[in-house]
């Protein structure tokens, strides 16, 4: 989300259209200064949002860009008519590019696909024919709430945020989109529990906001580590994480990690760092006791969180959230040493790739570079318009997103994985799943054919190999800890 023009915040939240939307700084809950700025909007339903930047200003662009990501596609979806078929039903009625086989999708392993079991549909378009297209309900939302007649007993995948983006313009909000729906799929196995550890030597890096923020953390105590993902599409993907000498630093400060992926090198590493910063103050305010983070926010801000129920909750990401409120700073960060804070490689960061500075600020232009390297894959969108503000929900069949969390993985994820020399490389195979635990991989004739036979995800072994780092994926809602019993 850009925030070059000073008052993008305030037209952001008018396009909310709720006098009960509200916001304020959080950067006190950490030591490091980076503006980090919260969001709120009563609703009904009620969403809460983040955002970050070099000045206060951007940060709360950033955090109403998030409310309106939300709240808008929320008020679209509701408003559609569901299509209540099967995907056999569909392409009879609709031919082949009228509605999307599940199959592409990306689903988790062992999923089973009935071509003949009816479910519910939502419109979408193929952004770059304007033609219609129907997909899966769950995939055109951010939320549950979003597709709440749906029976969740049909969803093919949990309904994640990923791929959506929110602007000034329609270009805007789907360039954002692609953008996470590519860092997602450049770093999903990749970084965290399977970090290569390949570093980032930061010498020759130009932008003077990126020298700046690293020049506070390296004051502050904390040592950076950028590191590489992937360089999938001529991309740089890269994620920022950081080493805290502090002993009384706050524990989940510690595991803060900020990502990006973008055409030009230095915009991708200055939204990583920021992200990093920024993600320090976010999880104390989100997952600290009231106590401590009571201080941070306004009265009011209290007296609507208060009076709202906690959202339901993923049972693990909570479980293990809980589990990581209760160890210290050192303790948090011995966790992640051996994979997230590793480091067995550097590269320089002006090997990777570029384009002239400047080329793609506009986001028209930005948005027709990266359909120009996606130009192998579909882009479909659902836009959901306001006054003033458009969000989008990207989808790109093929793309892969939350094979850690959720065990959703096609064929490019089967070769990335195989390709480790690690144990990652032992996650997935060909042929039969050979024993429990494991589950067959759901391929599409084109990914069977890339892989020259079926395939498999070992989804015991995920679980073991991610273990106690599962907050780094998936989160519960802010002060649902707080607010939940033990």
């Amino acid at each position: 989300m850009s925030a070059a023009a000073v008052g993008t915040a305030d037209l952001l939240r008018a396009a909310l259209g709720d006098d009960d939307a509200g916001d304020f700084p959080i950067s006190g809950a950490d030591r490091v200064g980076v503006p980090v700025v919260a969001a709120d909007v009563t609703g009904p339903p009620r969403f809460g949002s983040f955002g970050y930047g070099d000045t206060v200003e951007q940060a709360r662009t950033g955090a109403y860009g998030e409310l309106v990501e939300a709240a808008l596609l929320h008020r679209h979806l509701r408003a559609l008519t569901p299509r209540r078929a099967s995907y056999a039903e569909l392409r009879r009625e609709l031919g082949g590019r009228g509605v999307v086989d599940p199959r592409e999708l990306v689903l988790p392993a062992g999923t089973v696909v009935d071509d003949d079991r009816p479910r519910t549909w939502l419109p979408a378009t193929r952004w770059r024919t304007g033609e219609a297209v129907r997909l899966p309900a769950e995939f055109c939302a951010s939320w549950a709430p979003d597709v709440a007649g749906q029976d969740p007993a049909e969803r093919l995948i949990t309904v994640i945020t990923n791929g959506s983006g929110a602007g000034d313009t329609a270009e805007r909000a789907v360039a954002h989109g692609l953008l996470e729906l590519l860092q997602r799929d450049g770093n999903g196995t990749a970084f965290r529990a399977l970090d290569e550890g390949t570093v980032l030597d930061l010498d020759g890096v130009t932008d003077p906001v990126t020298r700046r923020v690293l020049g506070q953390l390296r004051d502050a105590g904390i040592t950076v580590l950028a590191k590489l993902a992937s360089t999938q599409f001529g991309l740089a993907d890269v994620h920022v994480v950081g080493v805290d000498a502090d002993p009384d630093a706050e524990p989940l400060a510690v595991t803060a990690c900020g990502e990006a992926c973008h055409p030009d090198r230095e915009a991708a590493l200055r939204k990583a760092l920021l992200e990093y910063a920024a993600a320090r103050s976010r999880k104390v305010f989100a997952h600290g006791p009231l106590d401590r983070v009571r201080p941070l926010a306004p009265s009011a801000y209290w007296e609507r969180e208060l009076a709202s129920p906690v959202p339901e909750q993923e049972p693990r990401a909570l479980a293990a959230m809980r589990d990581w409120s209760r160890r210290s700073a050192a303790e948090l960060q011995d966790l992640l040493a051996p994979t997230v804070l590793g480091v067995h490689r550097t590269v320089p960061f002006t090997d990777l790739p570029t384009v002239p500075p400047g080329s793609l600020d506009d986001p028209a232009a930005l948005l027709d570079d990266l359909l120009q390297r996606l130009s192998d894959l579909d882009v479909l969108v659902v836009l959901a318009r306001g006054d003033g503000a458009v969000s989008a929900k990207v989808v790109v069949p093929g793309l892969e997103v939350e094979t850690m969390s959720y065990g959703r993985i096609g064929a490019r994820g089967v070769q990335k994985l195989r390709a480790r020399s690690d144990r990652a490389g032992d996650l997935a195979g060909l042929g039969s799943p050979p024993h429990p635990g494991a589950a067959p991989v759901v391929l599409t004739a084109q990914g069977r054919e890339r892989l020259g036979d079926d395939a498999w995800l070992d989804l015991d072994a995920v679980a073991a190999v991610v273990g106690p780092l599962y907050p780094l994926y998936r989160e519960p809602t802010r002060h649902a800890l707080a607010r939940s019993t033990a």
